[in-house]
């Protein structure tokens, strides 16, 4: 296997104990937001080379939010390394019992190209700060930002302890056919399946960070140009290359007709006549995706732009009207410029049409009553929610961020990289002295003793208290 070697001698890295110390640990961490600092202009030009990232939303997503995670790593991870001690019954009082905060050991991070930078640090933050080794695989599909992490990421870290593999499909493969310790994967689904696959075979761990259809309801009690404008901004984002982007509307036949217009002014606010031209609309990744997102293009009717170049890689941000649940558009993730809207007959509806289908990674609910938002909440399950916004949930360390079902297994961000990248070891520690105390325990067995133990170990429910 051509990994082999490179796994091998990361582990013994890890064997050595060099990534436990936590002055090695900041070290490393510091030498990440050095190179957030120094490479700046290099994330900035290559996002834009790949996909035509506006600089304003590289560096938001692609460097501040790094950042923020960074610092918020480095002003904890002291406290998040410390032993945690737990409660204790009758019989290891005089125990030592605490859970110790253990790193895996080596650890793969497979990235993918929408947030290149993004979806490799995010990850690799919270498994240097747990100590870890680690792998990092970039997505070949953006080639120039592939480029810079492997030239330039590896010159800031510990190359015993980090390393990064450049890889397309098949090379991908061969990689996984090595035994991790733990593997952290962010894409599609169906690639998802095929690393749980690998991974099982040698029972390894993993978090799968994928996608699906996020559903956005409006009710017909809101602003609509505040919800024109925030589902805009979030689906068009990064030319709607987002994993969390509202992926369709559900609104009624009288919403539907409120939001056209808005949404157009909302589109030309921010965009300008003509999209193709504003500095602040990006491009779609590659040729192959360019050609999945058009033909979607078919789906109900075209309400707003649909205009397509294909030698600039051009989608123009787009709204679809009446469109089918069984549409092309409604079939798979769109991970594009196309905003279809579907017509329910109100909440009950609408909220039947998401439990029908897989749970997507967010779902997002807007209206001036907050019982109705509430009421999207309670009824669904999602990775996350966002109610009368889209997009910011993700933006704060302090909440998980993560799938469930088809949209992912696991969570991250804040100190839940940290513990996702952690073995949490429960250990009890006793005095060799004292072994009166065990006699209960050992046979020869008696009710007596079964009695006492009975008495020293049980957990009781706690009474109900009722005032009056």
């Amino acid at each position: 296997n051509p990994y082999a070697g490179l796994v091998s001698r990361l582990r013994a890295a890890w064997l050595s104990g060099k990534t436990r110390p936590v002055e090695y640990r900041v070290a490393q961490l510091e030498a990440l937001g050095r190179f957030l600092d120094e490479k700046k202009q290099d994330i900035l030009e290559a996002t834009a080379m790949d996909m035509g990232k506006p600089s304003f939303e590289a560096y938001f997503t692609e460097i501040l939010l790094c950042k923020n995670e960074l610092n918020d790593t480095l002003n904890n991870l002291s406290c998040w390394m410390k032993d945690e001690h737990v409660d204790k019954n009758l019989v290891t009082q005089l125990d030592s019992v605490f859970i110790r905060k253990d790193p895996y050991g080596v650890v793969l991070i497979i990235a993918p190209w929408n947030y290149p930078i993004h979806l490799v640090l995010m990850p690799l933050i919270g498994a240097i700060a747990a100590g870890n080794c680690v792998i990092v695989k970039p997505s070949e599909i953006a080639k120039n930002t592939e480029r810079l992490v492997a030239e330039m990421l590896t010159c800031y870290l510990d190359n015993d302890c980090f390393a990064v593999v450049t890889a397309g499909m098949l090379e991908t493969t061969r990689l996984l056919e090595n035994k991790f310790d733990y593997i952290f994967f962010t894409g599609a689904p169906s690639v998802g399946r095929i690393i749980m696959t690998a991974a099982a075979k040698h029972l390894t761990p993993v978090t799968l960070e994928l996608g699906g259809k996020n559903p956005c309801y409006v009710s017909d009690t809101c602003d609509v140009q505040n919800v024109a404008r925030r589902v805009a901004w979030g689906r068009f984002f990064n030319a709607g290359q987002t994993c969390i982007a509202p992926d369709y509307v559900l609104c009624s036949v009288e919403m539907q007709e409120k939001l056209m217009p808005a949404l157009r002014e909302a589109i030309t606010e921010f965009f300008g006549s003509n999209p193709q031209e504003s500095p602040d609309f990006g491009r779609i990744v590659g040729d192959k995706q360019f050609r999945r997102i058009r033909a979607l293009l078919c789906s109900g009717r075209v309400a707003i732009g649909g205009q397509t170049d294909e030698k600039e890689r051009y989608i123009a941000p787009t709204v679809l009207a009446d469109v089918l649940p069984s549409d092309p558009a409604m079939q798979e993730e769109i991970f594009g410029p196309i905003l279809p809207i579907v017509v329910v007959a109100n909440v009950d509806e609408a909220i039947e049409f998401i439990n029908a289908r897989p749970r997507p990674l967010a779902i997002y609910a807007f209206s001036c009553d907050s019982k109705v938002v509430n009421q999207v909440l309670e009824r669904t399950s999602s990775g996350g929610f966002c109610g009368n916004d889209t997009l910011m949930h993700v933006t704060l360390t302090s909440m998980p961020f993560g799938g469930i079902g088809n949209s992912g297994l696991g969570k991250y961000h804040g100190k839940f990289t940290f513990d996702t990248f952690t073995h949490h070891r429960g250990c009890l520690h006793r005095n060799m002295g004292l072994e009166a105390l065990n006699a209960l325990r050992y046979p020869p067995y008696s009710q007596q003793k079964l009695g006492l133990l009975t008495a020293t170990f049980e957990i009781k429910r706690k009474g109900m208290c009722t005032l009056l």
